[in-house]
């Protein structure tokens, strides 16, 4: 059985939200008190209705992560959709291993750390908004990308895509910072798809169709 640690404090209230969400929900709130003042029954439950959705769509609840040293977990949750062998890729230096996951709205959208390292390199790609599940969103959507080194030397690239729905990505790590298998790095608003770069001798663990939670499941291990 595999142990689990906890990499970041535990947030300590009972149903906690990621911060870009407080603002959506504090002004969803606000206007369903607006209505049910002005004693606007139906437009005061649309608004509480979708300040409810607002609340459930930044959840971001605390995870425990596995304690197996070179095990890569998911950044997302959500299902995989991909799984291949690129010889060549504008994210990776000579072949590759891509493993995507694809968030839907239902899915928490905070993002973790797939791999403890150093982040060498952020790039961020203003592109299109086609449907995240589509092949061509990889390249063509609006996308960041987080290239990371191992302590051991290997190269990871985690890529947050934006989708037809999500207009804004979130990252909150910098170049040259360390950072930690597990850790909270950012999110994306509205439905969206991670892709992972990963050496080719990765040893994959999860299969098309896998659902996964960040964090906390697999994606497989690194050669040592």
């Amino acid at each position: 059985m595999n142990e689990y640690l906890r990499v970041e404090p535990a947030k300590g209230y009972a149903f906690p939200v990621a911060k870009a969400g407080i603002p959506l929900i504090g002004a969803a709130a606000f206007i369903t008190a607006v209505f049910a003042l002005l004693s606007l029954t139906l437009p005061a439950l649309l608004a509480m209705a979708a300040a409810m959705f607002i609340c459930y769509f930044f959840r971001d609840p605390d995870r425990l992560v596995p304690n197996i040293s070179d095990a890569v977990v998911s950044p997302a949750d959500g299902k995989v959709i991909k799984i291949e062998k690129l010889e060549r890729s504008r994210f990776y230096e000579g072949p590759s291993l891509k493993i995507s996951v694809f968030m839907s709205i239902f899915n928490v959208h905070v993002n973790r750390i797939p791999f403890t390292g150093k982040v060498t390199k952020i790039s961020y790609f203003p592109g299109k908004f086609f449907s995240a599940n589509l092949d061509k969103a990889s390249s063509d959507n609006e996308h960041n990308a987080v290239f990371l080194e191992t302590e051991a030397g290997q190269r990871i690239c985690f890529v947050q895509i934006a989708g037809l729905v999500a207009r804004r990505i979130i990252c909150n790590i910098h170049e040259n910072e360390s950072v930690q298998r597990g850790q909270r790095f950012g999110l994306i608003c509205f439905g969206s798809r991670l892709d992972v770069y990963l050496p080719p001798t990765f040893e994959v663990q999860v299969g098309l169709g896998d659902r996964v939670c960040a964090g906390t499941s697999l994606l497989g291990k690194l050669a040592s």
